[in-house]
């Protein structure tokens, strides 16, 4: 059956598209033509205008295309929605807003101190493994996906959880604390393993576990987040009983799929952070080369004096 039957709002999400929309147009009114009004400015660069710019259209394609639509009806679609979200927008959006708007947002004492706690690296790896194995946790997601408010709350406060994670890995503040090197390294070793139990429990599981997935009529119900109302009451009458009128799919293999599409984009994307991190880190030893030698020369000779 063609996902066209659930109509254009559902398919294409307008509202949200006019959202991101205006959130564009203020970026490009605060980094260009507002940017006086900030001090220490320095212009927007073209690469950080492309990061950002790439951050809204992949969040429209994730979050307002029919993939969004395609992410009630299949798990493993939800599942690369997720990957996109957490692991590629998140980290975009850090590196596309220049670092006046976010000394900006630094200026008030209150949100800076709840930035800086949270991106703590030990914080910030346990916040997000935390959040994302909740948010997959079958009675958690079935719960959320039944209720709008509730699934717009834990949606927003999963990807706060992401821009927490990304932060000391991306952010060039000034003055902020930040990883350098093999710390950045172990830093995302550590993260990929630790999301590690919660893909696996979802590729390995022998039985569906997400009845908002299996259950005609729990899917029924999740659907009204996307779908208005009126267009789900009008379907009635084509006697739509679950997602396996739009896939020849199983659910089970649907499921495992979810999970192995999560982890393998995730294994990925970190393989080439890591090739970035390393890279860059050797650069800056090759280029400091002289400096180093010379401060372990400084410290050998105090210890020898001391001796």
């Amino acid at each position: 059956m063609p996902l066209s039957i659930f109509g254009f709002r559902a398919l294409w999400s307008p509202y949200f598209f006019v959202f991101l929309a205006v959130l564009t147009i203020l970026y490009f009114l605060l980094t260009k033509k507002w940017r006086t009004r900030f001090e220490g400015t320095e212009p927007v660069t073209n690469r950080q205008v492309t990061t950002f710019l790439t951050g809204m259209v992949l969040l429209y394609i994730v979050k307002g295309s029919p993939m969004d639509l395609m992410g009630h009806i299949l798990f493993s679609v939800h599942m690369a929605q997720m990957a996109m979200l957490l692991l590629v927008i998140a980290p975009l959006f850090i590196m596309g807003i220049p670092n006046f708007l976010w000394q900006k947002v630094f200026s008030y004492p209150k949100v800076a101190a709840v930035i800086r706690f949270f991106t703590k690296p030990v914080i910030s790896l346990m916040l997000f493994t935390l959040m994302f194995s909740l948010n997959h946790y079958p009675l958690v997601l079935d719960t959320i996906k039944l209720s709008l408010p509730l699934h717009t709350a834990f949606t927003l406060t999963l990807f706060a959880s992401a821009l927490f994670l990304w932060w000391p890995i991306f952010n060039t503040l000034p003055g902020e604390p930040k990883l350098h090197g093999l710390k950045k390294i172990g830093y995302v070793i550590l993260s990929a393993i630790l999301l590690t139990p919660a893909c696996s429990l979802i590729i390995f599981a022998d039985v569906p576990v997400y009845e908002t997935y299996n259950s005609g009529e729990a899917w029924l119900k999740a659907m009204a987040l996307c779908v208005p109302a009126g267009t789900l009451s009008g379907l009635s009458s084509l006697s739509i009983s679950g997602p396996e009128l739009f896939t020849n799919m199983p659910t089970l293999y649907d499921q495992q799929l979810g999970g192995i599409i999560m982890k393998v984009i995730q294994e990925l994307l970190y393989v080439f952070i890591i090739g970035k991190i390393f890279i860059t880190w050797y650069r800056e030893e090759q280029d400091n080369a002289d400096e180093i030698t010379r401060k372990d020369l400084l410290e050998r000779k105090k210890l020898t004096v001391h001796g």
